[in-house]
């Protein structure tokens, strides 16, 4: 059986990506095959692409994904064929079929439609342990969210609020301020137009915020230190504008005892039990009408190289899509 997927014969530009039939295996024991709806793209696949990340070459695509099984292996738990699934941290997902290993992919509920698990998977569990793990959220606590209105940026906004959290958003123009305020977001910076820190200053009484959720990176590193209060914590897990250069530990000792990560998901979902965890509350909320999913734009398959100049351009709000 042939699968059409992305794939890339060198690191670069967009431009690099094209479709190809290639050789879909028979699936392992512990595997299924989807046939996909929908694939997510997402910023570690621009990494993956340009070189930032180091791949195999060739390569492919694509990291979530949600869709159909039309096969399994004899070891795949509870999936059976007809099975509506998505999944997280699975390469390859670009593509009309995929195997996937089933401990990675988790159940769709009825109630939630695929290209919907497909936005979610890998950007809503990534909001959801930041506000529940990473820094368990409380009213007591002041976050800032840098790219608010991004994929992660607007969901990890309303989970916050809805752990009680005052949210101060950080966005680049005033549609997308608009855009978080009517997510709950207390207080929204056009970064661009002020100085981050004094403003931080002025909302906090001069006492500066408990965490920074910081997926900019390079160009927004340092200030982010600055907007912390002493013993406060800097979430650095993304990198749209570039690598952080290398850091003396002393920095945070010198800017008040700061706290410093770097996570990722699957450090976060490291267990069957975690996964579906986490998975579940994100269903739950989109069920329950408390989480607002907004897809930015659907691509064809085709398409891709069109969808990452999207992404990269930092226009989108919200999240795109592969279709298949």
């Amino acid at each position: 059986m042939t699968t059409t997927a992305v794939v890339f014969d060198a690191t670069g530009g967009p431009e690099v990506l094209s479709i190809a039939e290639v050789e879909l295996p028979e699936p392992r024991p512990d595997q299924i095959v989807v046939e996909i709806a929908a694939a997510g793209v997402n910023f570690i696949d621009t990494y993956q692409r340009s070189g930032l990340y180091p791949a195999p070459l060739p390569g492919r695509l694509g990291l979530e994904g949600a869709g159909t099984v039309i096969a399994a292996g004899s070891d795949v738990g509870t999936h059976k064929i007809g099975d509506r699934v998505a999944w997280a941290n699975e390469p390859g997902s670009y593509a009309t079929h995929l195997a996937v290993t089933a401990q990675r992919a988790v159940s769709v509920p009825d109630e939630v439609d695929l290209e919907t698990a497909a936005a979610v998977m890998l950007q809503g569990m990534t909001a959801h342990y930041l506000a529940n793990s990473t820094h368990p959220l409380g009213e007591d606590d002041v976050a800032v969210v840098w790219a608010a209105a991004g994929g992660v940026g607007r969901l990890l906004v309303q989970m916050a609020k809805h752990r009680g959290a005052r949210v101060i958003a950080c966005t680049s123009t005033q549609d997308k301020a608009d855009e978080v305020v009517r997510l709950g977001a207390d207080d929204v910076l056009l970064y661009r137009d002020v100085d981050v820190p004094a403003e931080i200053r002025r909302l906090t009484g001069g006492k500066g915020a408990d965490v920074v959720y910081d997926s900019v990176g390079r160009d927004t590193f340092d200030v982010s230190l600055q907007l912390l209060r002493p013993r406060g914590l800097l979430v650095s897990f993304g990198q749209s504008s570039g690598p952080i250069e290398p850091l003396s530990v002393l920095r945070l000792s010198a800017a008040g005892s700061l706290f410093l990560t770097r996570p990722k998901l699957d450090d976060y979902t490291a267990s069957v039990s975690e996964r579906e965890w986490r998975a579940s509350a994100v269903f739950d909320a989109i069920t329950l009408g408390r989480l607002d999913v907004a897809i930015h734009d659907r691509y064809p398959l085709a398409d891709a190289v069109e969808a990452h100049r999207a992404l990269e351009s930092g226009t989108t709000t919200g999240k795109l899509l592969l279709t298949v």
